[in-house]
């Protein structure tokens, strides 16, 4: 069966495990729920570099979250958010590194606002969107796509 690239869109050929176009990698890690749903494997980097498995519905119950669901070939990659003021940008000190030209040194921030998240941007060149609309300030729900430069991440709030 064909692939289409989750990085550029480009449709390659049956058994590609790489695109044509970019070279990105063609088969993420997905499971079938019970239902028959696809899903994508979550992980986060442990101290050595090794990717550590998660399961999203654990994340979710410990509290909100976010996960890369496309860019920079870190897809399934999440982010629990902790504390009241997280930053996301392209800074290596940032809560959320996201290391892409497309993305700002200091592009978006996460902020707690009465029990509620919101993500803010801060002046970012490419914009920081919300299900495709440009915001200034956004109050995120569950499933919202964020998307910050190349990067689609899923909030996740249950």
């Amino acid at each position: 069966m064909a692939a289409h690239c989750p990085e550029c869109g480009f449709l390659n050929g049956e058994g590609a495990n790489y695109c044509q176009k970019c070279g990105a990698y063609l088969n993420p890690q997905t499971e079938v729920k019970p239902g028959g749903e696809p899903t994508t494997a979550t992980y986060r980097v442990g101290e050595t570099g090794e990717l550590i498995p998660v399961d999203v519905e654990e994340i979710a119950e410990k509290g909100a979250a976010l996960v890369i669901r496309s860019g920079g070939g870190r897809v399934g990659e999440s982010f629990p958010l902790e504390r009241d003021r997280m930053t996301i940008g392209r800074r290596p000190d940032s809560d959320v590194f996201l290391d892409d030209v497309t993305v700002s040194r200091d592009h978006a921030l996460l902020v707690k606002r009465n029990g509620d998240f919101y993500l803010d941007d801060l002046g970012s060149l490419n914009g920081t969107y919300v299900n495709r609309r440009r915001i200034e300030s956004h109050r995120l729900a569950d499933g919202d796509e964020l998307q910050v430069g190349k990067y689609k991440l899923t909030f996740l709030q249950r």
